[in-house]
């Protein structure tokens, strides 16, 4: 079957030269960013955890609002940092790809969702990005469903078999790690996903000028 030029140039058809242009640009974007979190974190040790400790989300705490914007881009230590990176740069490359204003709205939802679930149910003071990956996650995961795209359920199924152990994290069975920001954090993905999907353009419905015309026979 043919594809025509509008189907050649959509980033989000898999095999074509726009869908590769837009998964090398969205992986080098998500590469670049991951050092600017480990200079974040050097900049917290240089300041004794300072910025953890004004940035952080506390729960219950009206002063601890602010850290629902900023905790996303605090860690604990350089070994958080590390452990973020892979699933961060993996699953916001197929994220970002999908569009930059998407990508941004997305990301901002799942912020929200998992630092509001933190803040009302959370233990502790609590940094990183990990709800923020398991908002990608389930960003993806709907995705494949919604779209109805193999290419979409392939990434799906890949990212299940990569990473859908990490699913476990959403239930609260280590107290050093926030299942709430995960649990929140993979719920606002899977919202997100349908809420900025692409909408497909309807038809043009071609009416009949036979129809139309009134003075014809």
């Amino acid at each position: 079957m043919a594809i025509d030029s509008d189907q050649r140039s959509d980033p989000t058809r898999f095999g074509t030269e726009a869908f590769y242009a837009s998964i090398g640009r969205a992986f080098v974007a998500m590469c670049a960013f991951v050092p600017v979190l480990f200079l974040i974190e050097l900049l917290d040790r240089l300041t004794h955890n300072r910025l953890s400790r004004d940035g952080g989300i506390d729960p219950h705490r009206i002063d601890g609002l602010d850290g629902i914007v900023f905790a996303p881009f605090l860690h604990a230590s350089f070994e958080h940092v590390l452990a973020n990176s892979i699933p961060l740069i993996l699953l916001g490359t197929f994220v970002l790809a999908d569009g930059g204003a998407r990508f941004w709205l997305t990301t901002a939802f799942i912020a929200i969702v998992s630092g509001v679930g933190v803040w009302f149910l959370g233990d502790g003071l609590t940094v990183g990005a990990s709800g923020v990956i398991f908002g990608y996650l389930g960003v993806i995961l709907m995705r494949g469903v919604i779209s109805r795209s193999w290419w979409h359920i392939a990434v799906g199924l890949l990212v299940g078999l990569l990473y859908g152990w990490q699913i476990v994290g959403v239930l609260p069975n280590d107290p050093d790690v926030s299942w709430q920001g995960h649990l929140f954090g993979f719920i606002g993905g899977l919202v997100a996903a349908i809420l900025f999907r692409r909408r497909r353009p309807r038809p043009v419905e071609h009416a009949d000028p036979l129809a139309l015309d009134p003075d014809l026979p």
